[in-house]
């Protein structure tokens, strides 16, 4: 059978060379962050389902919004939302549909392909970003006093960077 090589640091051991478990005070920390996670990203996209748009339809038109000329190559667009470019490709599928956005020829490059947010997908971010603020604000920043959210940023900046800095390495 032939070994996979990677760039992947070893699973970190403790010094008898088992697996390093996690503390109680870990493990809590660890699952206290996966369900403030899921729940989270739950309610997120439950509140833009009236607007008949889902978390990736969402931050998409903010890529796309935030972006120069609102556009953006669309394997930069997959980079920059964690997504496959079949799956992107699929996605920006439905949005065209919807008339959210729409695909144009790279000028420089024959087989790139640039997502354009359209007049209506500006729109639509328009519309919905007040009420998908106030949902982050209800159910997320407004629960936390400043001090938390400045020490939440500082705590995990570090994580951010490290799996920023690791993306792409298998």
């Amino acid at each position: 059978m032939e070994t996979m090589e990677t760039d992947t640091a070893p699973l970190p051991q403790s010094p008898s060379g088992g697996t390093r478990w996690l503390t109680d005070a870990e493990q809590c920390a660890w699952r206290t962050h996966l369900d403030v996670s899921r729940l989270l990203m739950h309610q997120l996209e439950k509140d833009l389902q009236p607007f008949g748009l889902t978390n990736n339809d969402y931050e998409i038109l903010v890529n796309l919004s935030e972006s120069q000329d609102h556009r953006m190559r669309m394997s930069d667009l997959a980079t920059a939302t964690l997504q496959s470019k079949s799956r992107l490709s699929h996605q920006i599928t439905r949005m065209e549909t919807a008339g959210l956005v729409r695909r144009v020829n790279c000028e420089s490059d024959r087989r790139g392909l640039y997502a354009v947010l359209t007049d209506e997908g500006m729109e639509t971010m328009r519309r919905v970003a007040p009420h998908h603020v106030a949902s982050v604000r209800q159910h997320f920043i407004d629960l936390l006093p400043p001090e938390a959210l400045a020490a939440l940023r500082a705590s995990l900046t570090p994580v951010a960077e490290h799996l920023r800095d690791n993306r792409g390495k298998v």
